[in-house]
């Protein structure tokens, strides 16, 4: 590990903990980007239209179904949009959990956080249908106590709105909260809502991270497990 790895980890080891997790869900919970990818493919062939590779995809996620749709049919097809989100979400929700895992050590991570009482919730700019499909279909949903999706909302990340909204659903003090994610868009919800951020650099946003100013990043599961669990457990 070089300097700065070492410098962060000791900062993680002599911060207070957390009783109020939240977490993205895309690039920070579960690898998503293979079945995003092939709703966005088959929303474009569908649409006699090239399809798109995987980086590229992956560089349209973050703001919503919606706004994948539209980034990948680019603004001179800005009418085909409705009709290409009802394809992709048409495809999506029967295919949600064809590739879609979470990342290793996760869900040992959330099993050890819940034991330890901490409160944990999830943000998402993805809809809420396919959000709890993918939290019960990989046998996580029974970790989290609330959830905010895409459309659960007027509004949606980076507005703190969701944040908040989780906040009156806990009761817990905004101070005692971490947000962690995997994008700019998360790192701005956090500031914007009053926050401690959590940025985690195996996702799809590395780049939007670190000029997003989290107060922590963590390259793996384990350092997350050090900064929100007690010592001596999950460990």
């Amino acid at each position: 590990m070089g300097c700065e790895g070492m410098d962060n980890l000791h900062a993680l080891l002599s911060m207070p903990r957390f009783t109020h997790l939240i977490f993205d869900l895309d690039g920070t919970l579960a690898d998503t980007k293979a079945d995003l990818a092939a709703a966005t493919n088959f929303m474009l062939a569908a649409l006699a239209l090239p399809t798109l590779t995987l980086t590229q995809v992956e560089r349209f996620v973050g703001e919503g179904a919606r706004v994948l749709v539209a980034r990948a049919l680019g603004s001179q097809r800005a009418d085909l949009v409705p009709r290409g989100f009802t394809l992709f979400m048409e495809y999506y929700l029967a295919h949600v959990l064809d590739h879609t895992e979470p990342y290793p050590g996760m869900r040992e991570l959330l099993a050890a956080a819940h034991a330890q009482g901490l409160r944990l919730s999830v943000l998402t700019n993805k809809p809420e249908v396919p959000s709890r499909a993918i939290l019960t279909g990989l046998g996580l949903a029974d970790f989290f106590g609330a959830l905010v999706g895409g459309d659960t909302l007027p509004v949606r990340k980076p507005d703190p709105q969701g944040v908040h909204d989780l906040q009156r659903r806990t009761g817990i003090d905004l101070a005692a909260t971490l947000l962690i994610g995997d994008s700019r868009i998360d790192m701005e919800t956090g500031r914007a809502a009053g926050v401690s951020t959590c940025g985690v650099t195996w996702g799809f946003d590395v780049e939007g991270v670190r000029t997003g100013a989290p107060r922590f990043v963590v390259d793996s599961v384990p350092q997350l497990a050090t900064l929100v669990l007690s010592p001596g457990c999950g460990r």
